[in-house]
């Protein structure tokens, strides 16, 4: 039985010419990808935009790339690099929606029975808890536990280091955890 391809091997193979490898790339990391944008900006479209943008960026380097990280690393460094070019074009930090207030006054009381037994509505108030969060802070949170990346790849993909990595990590988590305390 043959052992799946790595990931490496699959854009090496790509930027030789296999479009089939690219196409299991592409399949492996979209959804994930796409979240992670989602999560980042916030705004459906933009992310939309974003991963295009991204994956034409992969596309455009295929002939290029050198396995010197991890495949995963490489794509989130892109992906990072595109959301801080697309801020810094902004020149400021998203508004939040128009509709906040209505929005908000519609999220009902967290302390009801109803509201502490639906998974639903927990995973709600860790998004709502996720968006507070300053956007380094909520970056390196979401590439450590849903992309499961290692500090050091967070590091690399966020151009600071490993100890920043941790302190950023920190703050968030104890954030999140005063957030989301019943």
């Amino acid at each position: 039985m043959q052992a799946e391809p790595t990931d490496e091997e699959l854009m090496l193979a790509y930027g030789a010419g296999d479009v089939a490898a690219f196409q299991t790339l592409y399949s492996r990391h979209r959804g994930p990808l796409f979240r992670h944008l989602g999560r980042q900006v916030r705004d459906t479209a933009l992310a939309e935009e974003l991963f295009q943008d991204v994956w034409q960026r992969v596309i455009t380097a295929r002939e290029r790339y050198r396995p010197d990280a991890k495949f995963g690393t490489w794509l989130y460094q892109i992906a990072h690099n595109r959301v801080a070019d697309h801020w810094r074009a902004k020149q400021h930090r998203p508004d939040a929606p128009g509709d906040a207030d209505e929005l908000a006054s519609r999220v009902p009381d967290p302390e009801t029975p109803e509201r502490q037994l639906s998974s639903f509505e927990e995973r709600r108030r860790l998004q709502l808890a996720l968006e507070e969060l300053p956007e380094d802070q909520r970056e390196v949170v979401l590439l450590r536990l849903e992309q499961e990346l290692s500090l050091e790849e967070i590091g690399e993909i966020t151009g600071v280091g490993r100890e920043t990595v941790k302190s950023r990590l920190r703050y968030a988590m104890d954030k999140l955890r005063a957030r989301l305390r019943p």
